[in-house]
């Protein structure tokens, strides 16, 4: 349930810590703590907070099934595909500096979001909104890990990590009682609106507590690599052309273009390969190193992050649907349903590594077989229209903590192979995987589960849940192969 950012190497060499104390002990370090952590959190919110708002915005602006789709999954776009290049511009012209910049544009962007009157406005305000988030992100643990040394380092960095654990239940339950509410009859629109006055807020104490940026030269480490703006083109135009035929290919028949464009989609990507591979050869600084992508591991933890975020994205946007749709339940009701999933997510992400050794090697497949299960028993328990009863939370816990399993460990095990000096590539790179995984997982199981429904003739809860239960072989699929992936690195 929760989403990655890029690091940097930690303490990088002319940093200038503003305490060595515990955040709390030092007013200006705690304030600025507060600060980024706030602003991480709220970001964070934006990438769920919009599940449970989804079929009351489809209600309202009479948005299509690909409209939807590319509601939820618009912010992800524009945020994947620019999130290293934001941090990349936090280590050129100060983290600070971009940290203030991508707050201004989220903000905006909220705003915007918030009074759109249409389907494409608030597409076009979503993308926005992501980009927004890719600037703001990645200065957030840079800012932490720059100004904050020992232990005052260590409790700061918990703070970061439970927020990301925490994040995904708050989103989907603040939507929920947001759009409940209906305050003053404005319906869906408070859950972007809710972000202005906290941006407002962070903006002026951000510029009273940030401490100023000092950038050094190109030429010296990090701080000269370049932006890479070819690969960013080849990087966006491929994910865009993967994107638009999965969203919009189901509602207008699979035409021959949606085809054409999937395979131009392969075909973009392998020519921003080449590029990468070439730019490093010849000493430039890829978007993605190639180097980084033949770390021992590396391969593995992209695919099996990938199949989490997919199935986690897929599953939140189709249940949405299902339960709000299919059942009748309020916003408030399907937000605090998917409570527990989240919960469970951020309570195994911070405990997994103090469980006994001998499980160790076995949790990566091992949550991946459970996140199966419990993907095909959230199916046949809604499967004739029904609410499930109380085996369904337990499939719900069981699908929080697999994905859990799948997630945490790949993550920490892939990034501990990793050189100082590749830390912040590694970390992009991973970041961006994730983000992409959602963005598949929406799109996929949405036209799947948007493409069965409409199959059945009219929609009501049984049909419904025959939507439902067929996504839930499909998710359980891809957690299958997340398995066979683990178990072929236990055994090495």
């Amino acid at each position: 349930m929760t989403t990655t950012t890029p690091s940097t190497a930690a303490d990088p060499a002319g940093s200038s810590p503003v305490s060595s104390k515990a955040p709390g002990t030092d007013n200006r370090s705690g304030r600025l703590l507060a600060v980024v952590i706030a602003a991480q959190f709220m970001a964070l919110l934006d990438v769920f907070i919009v599940n449970v708002a989804a079929p009351t915005i489809r209600v309202e602006l009479g948005a299509s099934g690909a409209g939807l789709q590319l509601i939820i999954a618009g912010y992800t776009i524009t945020y994947a595909v620019l999130l290293i290049t934001g941090a990349r511009l936090g280590d050129r012209i100060g983290h600070r500096r971009v940290y203030l910049i991508g707050l201004m544009v989220f903000t905006a962007a909220s705003l915007a979001c918030g009074l759109s009157r249409g389907t494409g406005e608030l597409i076009a305000f979503r993308l926005l909104q992501g980009a927004g988030s890719a600037l703001l992100i990645p200065q957030v643990l840079s800012l932490i890990q720059r100004n904050f040394t020992g232990e005052a380092r260590t409790k700061a960095l918990g703070a970061y990590a439970a927020v990301l654990a925490v994040g995904a239940a708050a989103g989907q339950v603040l939507g929920g009682v947001l759009v409940s509410a209906d305050l003053f009859g404005t319906g869906w629109r408070p859950v972007f609106l809710v972000n202005v006055p906290v941006g407002v807020v962070l903006l002026i104490m951000a510029r009273r507590v940030l401490p100023r940026d000092v950038v050094r030269k190109a030429g010296h480490g990090q701080r000269g690599r370049g932006l890479d703006l070819p690969g960013l083109v080849l990087l966006g135009a491929a994910v865009s052309l993967l994107t638009v035929p999965l969203v919009l290919g189901q509602q207008e028949g699979w035409p021959l273009w949606s085809w054409l464009s999937l395979g131009s989609a392969v075909a973009v990507f392998a020519l921003f390969c080449a590029y990468e591979s070439r730019l490093a050869r010849g000493g430039g600084a890829p978007l993605i190193a190639p180097r980084v992508l033949r770390i021992p591991g590396m391969g593995l933890a992209v695919f099996r992050i990938t199949a989490v975020m997919a199935v986690n994205a897929g599953f939140l946007f189709v249940l949405t649907l299902h339960v709000q749709g299919g059942l009748g339940y309020s916003a408030l009701r399907a937000g605090l349903t998917f409570a527990p999933t989240a919960v469970v997510f951020g309570a195994v992400g911070l405990t997994w590594r103090r469980w006994p050794a001998a499980v160790q090697r076995a949790l990566i497949p091992g949550g991946f077989v459970l996140t199966a299960v419990s993907a095909v028993a959230v199916g046949l328990l809604l499967r004739d229209g029904g609410e499930g009863g109380p085996w369904l939370y337990a499939a719900f816990v069981g699908i929080g903590a697999g994905l859990s399993l799948g997630f945490s460990p790949t993550l920490t095990r892939a990034l501990s192979t990793v050189r100082p000096e590749d830390a912040a590539d590694a970390s992009g790179l991973l970041s961006t995987v994730a983000q992409l995984g959602q963005l598949i997982g929406v799109a996929c199981y949405g036209a799947l589960f948007l493409n069965r429904l409409e199959s059945q003739g009219a929609p009501g809860a049984y049909s419904s849940a025959d939507a439902l239960l067929v996504c839930a072989y499909a998710l359980a699929g891809a957690a299958a192969l997340g398995a066979v992936s683990g178990l072929v690195r236990l055994r090495r």
